[in-house]
């Protein structure tokens, strides 16, 4: 398949998900029609109010990128029912010159699988050496509908002729004593009697009542000879081929239901490649069908499918770092990284354009994009885009905030008809994360892992106005936040809780003691901090936390 994510981070906040949709916007409009904006978290309150707002969907949930099996497998399915002839399989196997077929019934579940080599041995079996035995090679199991039908002849007369039963071939290619002789040999409601215009075989068949009479060379059968027929309950199909073609053709009207491979391997749409490329390699199948989450088969996996190489590419917004990306972003191709953070330790495997500017938000960067370039900026993309510079910069008001930012934010409220400061207003009031969410979701909504000198933390955010809500459930936030440190094995994690309306914050802080005692901020009770005038994660916290952290390993006072 081939498609071109344009996704943000892991958590995503108000910023990631609008400059995702609005840069997968610019791409398509500047010919990258593949482009689709994707996202790898759940939303919040506020990105629902902004999406709502400007009536935009939600970009597509994708929760792992690496190669699945969806990627690679032949969705178009080639199959038969269980009560398909073996000479249906065969006939659709020759066509398609295929080895294996599924069998699958209406509901779309695979009942398994139908292989030319099996079904060769069925309709050619070993002759065995035992005289009591020899008429094995000889036996068939069908319908006379469906022993007509393989024949393509005509059904005569049809006594119970939907019903499936065994039958032992006999041609009458020999003298009348010697067919009379081997006719006394096998119960005749079991037989079936292949024969040409022998007249004296048609009639003594009949009269000894054979299970059913093959006329073959598609030679005309006697008004009285089908009067005799019907009256000792003797079924008779007219068969087209010789008497040779027709014994040839009778075991292929078996059902495939008799003659599938009921024990198979499959595996469902969404299975990475990597996790399930051993299993199948090592197995003895050649084919495996593909399911969906209701079980039923949706495609066909073969061992060939894994050489394909999957074309899926991703574009990073507002991150470039891999511990925040999307899972099984290092297993395809990154192409492009559009981003207003520090530099991460990524590495690619050829040229990328890689644009990292020292703005406050990623939807300034994308917003620019549109500008330089000429391309016309639909009304509802640069609202999102407002949304998303307000958002990461507070209404210019963090110190992240650059001279950019409000040039293009001018922009923008001209484009979208929008005032900034009374859509921030809203926007800052449309979800208070404090007041919705359990701690739990609280603490891990807008989280980002970070990885220094050896050592992973994570730092979250999250934005109020006023700290009222924040006071009545420091507690159950503090043990939510170690419970989620204590999951990861970070060293430490810690949230930022920013007052929006007088720009300042409250940190907690969980994790490892050395590490704590070097924040120096005044300590209000155990776990939590102020911190006047900072308001930004990405400029002022985190490069806080990196110096503590490197004291902590000098072993110093910082």
């Amino acid at each position: 398949m081939s498609e071109i994510l344009v996704i943000g981070h892991r958590n995503p906040d108000t910023d990631a998900i609008c400059s995702a949709i609005g840069y997968a916007e610019f791409k398509r409009r500047t010919g990258m029609t593949e482009a689709i904006a994707a996202r790898c978290g759940d939303l919040n309150d506020r990105i629902d109010f902004v999406l709502n707002t400007f009536g935009v969907p939600a970009p597509k949930f994708v929760a792992d990128v690496s190669p699945k099996i969806s990627d690679v497998m032949q969705r178009r399915i080639l199959s038969v029912r269980p009560d398909s002839t073996a000479a249906d399989a065969l006939r659709l196997m020759d066509e398609k010159n295929l080895r294996i077929l599924p069998v699958m019934d209406d509901a779309q579940k695979c009942l398994g699988l139908l292989s030319l080599f099996k079904l060769s041995k069925f309709l050619f079996p070993a002759v065995n050496r035992n005289p009591s035995h020899a008429h094995g090679s000889r036996e068939i199991l069908s319908s006379l509908n469906s022993l007509a039908q393989t024949l393509n002849g005509q059904l005569l007369v049809g006594i119970e002729a939907e019903r499936e039963e065994e039958l032992i071939l006999m041609i009458g290619a020999m003298g009348l004593e010697s067919f009379a002789s081997r006719l006394d040999k096998f119960p005749p409601e079991k037989c079936c009697v292949i024969v040409g215009d022998r007249w004296d075989i048609q009639n003594i068949a009949i009269r000894e009542g054979v299970r059913v009479l093959v006329v073959t060379g598609g030679l005309s059968v006697d008004p009285k000879t089908i009067e005799a027929a019907q009256k000792k309950n003797v079924s008779v199909i007219s068969s087209p081929h010789d008497s040779a073609t027709t014994a040839s053709l009778c075991r292929a009207a078996v059902a495939v239901r008799h003659v599938l491979n009921e024990e198979f391997l499959c595996f469902r749409e969404n299975a990475p490649l990597a996790a399930v490329r051993e299993e199948a390699t090592a197995s003895g199948y050649l084919v495996f069908p593909v399911l969906d989450g209701e079980g039923q088969m949706i495609g066909i996996l073969s061992k060939t499918d894994f050489l394909k190489t999957v074309t899926r590419k991703l574009i990073l917004v507002d991150h470039n770092e891999l511990s925040q990306a999307v899972q099984g972003a290092d297993e395809v191709e990154i192409i492009e990284i559009i981003d207003h953070h520090r530099l991460g330790s990524m590495a690619t495997q050829q040229p990328i354009l890689f644009r990292n500017e020292p703005v406050g938000s990623t939807s300034t960067i994308v917003a620019d994009c549109f500008f330089r370039s000429s391309v016309e900026l639909p009304r509802q993309i640069a609202g999102l885009l407002l949304a998303g510079v307000v958002s990461d910069t507070l209404n210019l008001t963090s110190p992240t905030t650059t001279t950019r930012d409000a040039e293009i934010l001018k922009k923008l409220e001209e484009i979208a008809q929008v005032n900034a400061r009374t859509f921030t207003e809203k926007l800052f009031a449309s979800g208070s994360l404090l007041t919705l969410k359990p701690a739990p979701q609280a603490v891990a909504t807008d989280c980002k892992e970070y990885a220094e000198n050896g050592v992973k933390f994570s730092v979250a955010q999250i934005e109020e106005i006023g700290f009222e809500q924040f006071w009545k459930r420091k507690d159950e936030l503090l043990a939510a936040l170690e419970d989620y440190r204590a999951k990861r094995a970070y060293l430490f994690s810690t949230l930022l809780v920013t007052d929006v309306a007088t720009q300042s914050s409250l940190l907690l802080v969980v994790g490892d003691e050395k590490f704590i005692k070097r924040i120096d901020h005044p300590r209000l009770e155990p776990g939590i901090y102020e911190l006047r005038d900072v308001v930004s994660r990405k400029k002022q916290l985190l490069p806080y936390l990196t110096h503590c952290l490197r004291e902590k390993e000098k072993g110093v006072k910082g």
